[in-house]
C-alpha cells in the first residue's frame, strides 16, 4: 500500500510546489508552511541545509502522520459525547455563545473553547491515538528505577495504561472533561500522569497542527449538527489497537441541520 500512495503524493507535491514557484512577483505572497519551507530551502543554511526531498518528505510527514490520527480521535470523542449526551450538550452551548447561532466556526474562535478543549484532552486520556508512543532506542545503557535498559533496546511506553491508573485518576474509565478544566493539563508532557503526545526532545512534532485540526473540526461538527444513531443502535467506544488506536466498531451517526440559516451550510 505504501509504495502505490508515496509516487502519487510525490506527483501531488510536485505540482504543488511548481504552481507556488511559478508565481509572479506581482500576485500576492501566500504566507502557509509550504511558502516558509521554500523559503528556508532557498535561504541554504550551511549547518541544516533543506533539499526538496527534505520538503517533501516534511510534507509527506503531515498528510500521512496527521490524517488518521485526527479523525480517529475526532471519532472517539464524538463516540464519547454520544454516549454521554450531557457533555455534548454543554459543548454546543458552549459553541453557541462563543460562535453564535447565525454563524459558523472559524479558526479564530477555538482559543475561546475551554469546555471542547477539556473534551479533547479527556479523548485523549481515554483513547490515546498511539496507545505504545512512538518507540525509542536508547543510544546507550540507562538505570531507570533500579532497572536497567540496554543500549539498542527498542522501548514503548504503555501510555494508554498510565491514562487510566486508578493511582492516578479517578474513576479512570469514566469520561469526564471537567477533570481537564484546570488549566495545569497540558501536552506538553511534564506530568508523566498524562503525556499522549510523549515528552521531551522526541515528543510529537505535530502537536500545534493537531490540536487545530481536532479543535476547528470537531466544533464544526457539534456546531453545525446534531447527531443520532440509526433506530436500536447503541454506541460502542471499544478500541482496537495497534500503532494508531481505532474503533473496534465504527461510528455511523446521521447530522441533522441545527443552524437557522441554511444558506450556511453552502
Amino acid at each position: 500500500m505504501r509504495t502505490k500512495l508515496v509516487p502519487r503524493f510525490d506527483n501531488i507535491f510536485d505540482k504543488m510546489i511548481n504552481q507556488r514557484l511559478g508565481f509572479s512577483e506581482g500576485e500576492a505572497k501566500r504566507n502557509d508552511f509550504l511558502q516558509f519551507l521554500l523559503e528556508v530551502k532557498d535561504e541554504g543554511d550551511s549547518k541544516t541545509p533543506l533539499s526538496m526531498t527534505h520538503l517533501k518528505a516534511l510534507l509527506m510527514d503531515m498528510v500521512i502522520g496527521g490524517t488518521d490520527t485526527s479523525s480517529n480521535t475526532i471519532e472517539f470523542a464524538m463516540a464519547e459525547m454520544m454516549k454521554n449526551p450531557q457533555v455534548l450538550k454543554k459543548a454546543q452551548q458552549e459553541l453557541a455563545a462563543v460562535v453564535g447561532e447565525d454563524n459558523i466556526v472559524e479558526e479564530s474562535h477555538i482559543q475561546s473553547l475551554p469546555y471542547l478543549k477539556a473534551v479533547m484532552k479527556e479523548t485523549l486520556r481515554l483513547h490515546p491515538i498511539l496507545p505504545l508512543l512512538v518507540p525509542h532506542c536508547p543510544s546507550q545503557t540507562t538505570i531507570i528505577s533500579k532497572y536497567a535498559v540496554p543500549e539498542g533496546s527498542r522501548v514503548f511506553i504503555n501510555v494508554w495504561a498510565i491514562q487510566r491508573d486508578p493511582n492516578n485518576w479517578e474513576d479512570p474509565l469514566r469520561f469526564d472533561p471537567e477533570r481537564f478544566m484546570d488549566s495545569k493539563w497540558d501536552f506538553g508532557g511534564s506530568d508523566f500522569r498524562y503525556f499522549p503526545f510523549g515528552s521531551g526532545r522526541r515528543n510529537c512534532a505535530g502537536i500545534a497542527m493537531a490540536e487545530r485540526m481536532f479543535m476547528y473540526l470537531l466544533a464544526t461538527l457539534l456546531h453545525s449538527f446534531d447527531w443520532k444513531l440509526k433506530d436500536g443502535e447503541k454506541v460502542e467506544t471499544d478500541e482496537k489497537f495497534g500503532i494508531v488506536m481505532k474503533m473496534k466498531t465504527p461510528l455511523v451517526a446521521i447530522p441533522m441541520p441545527r443552524l437557522s440559516n441554511p444558506t450556511l451550510y453552502l
